[in-house]
């Protein structure tokens, strides 16, 4: 990956405590620098850097601050931490605002990208054999969405009404006796030495080296029903309208930026642009299905 400047990025370990230390430095959301934004991002996030290169030229300081588990950037953006987050989709902010009771809003769509099926031991998905053992991501928001994968690939069938976040349990046919582990999300990759396949987040995929041409099947990230996978970016309510974050939100739908997007994502991206209100009734609609 190139970047445009600098690295200023921070590393955050996968304890709240260390990542809050870490981030800390003596700037909060009005601390000296009143146009520094801190943005949470997850992995490598190149298009970032891209943009903070634009945001300095209108005098607009722009820091990416790299978090390993994604249990950690919306505590931050809680807390104050860190100004706005671009990691999640809607239907993780959702848990993560019903889970944690936070008021953390989608301020602009970013991108789509698939969720894909990877293997190691076979090279296509007619391959996979009976009780083969495929890994998921664990978290709610994200398992839901890997098994609607299995089910778009026939592997397995679920339940009509198990909506965004069906289980294993919502599963009603399984001709291949699919053995079914979840896992932490950032350690699926690693889950592809010995299991037969792996349903790996575009982002986690990158990271590890893995390409996103070479998954045994993915959903198709243009399809209405991936509309709740919008990534975003996201902000504290109380701080949705502030001017300097509706400067980032336009920076990252200049050429620039998404010609980045484009370059690093092999065209997999698929930048949506939506009114603030329309992701925001979205959340809703998603917590609303949640039943709390």
């Amino acid at each position: 990956m190139i970047s445009a400047l600098p690295r200023r990025r921070t590393l955050l370990a996968a304890s709240t405590a260390v990542a809050l230390a870490l981030l800390v430095s003596g700037c909060g959301a009005g601390g000296a620098d009143a146009h520094r934004i801190r943005v949470g991002v997850s992995g490598d996030s190149p298009e970032w850097d891209v943009l903070a290169k634009e945001a300095k030229k209108q005098g607009l300081t722009v820091e990416p601050v790299v978090f390993d588990d994604y249990s950690l950037p919306n505590k931050a953006l809680s807390a104050g931490d860190i100004e706005l987050n671009a990691f999640q989709h809607l239907v993780f902010l959702a848990q993560s605002n019903t889970e944690n009771k936070t008021d953390i809003v989608p301020i602009a769509a970013t991108t789509v990208v698939p969720l894909g099926l990877y293997s190691r031991k076979h090279k296509q998905l007619a391959d996979l054999p009976d009780r083969a053992e495929i890994t998921l991501p664990n978290d709610p928001a994200n398992q839901g969405r890997a098994l609607r994968v299995l089910e778009q690939a026939k592997l397995i069938e679920l339940r009509a009404e198990a909506g965004l976040f069906a289980t294993p349990d919502d599963i009603t046919a399984d001709p291949k006796h699919l053995k079914l582990t979840s896992v932490n999300a950032q350690q699926t990759p690693r889950t592809l030495q010995d299991a037969d396949a792996a349903v790996i987040n575009d982002g986690v995929a990158e990271l590890a080296g893995i390409k996103a041409d070479t998954a045994l099947f993915k959903d198709d990230p243009a399809a209405p029903q991936s509309v709740p996978y919008l990534n975003v970016i996201a902000a504290r309510a109380d701080r949705k309208d502030d001017a300097d974050y509706r400067k980032v939100v336009e920076l990252y739908a200049s050429q620039a930026v998404q010609d980045e997007v484009r370059r690093t994502s092999n065209g997999t991206a698929h930048h949506i642009e939506l009114p603030a209100a329309d992701l925001e009734a979205e959340v809703a609609r998603i917590q609303k299905q949640l039943g709390r």
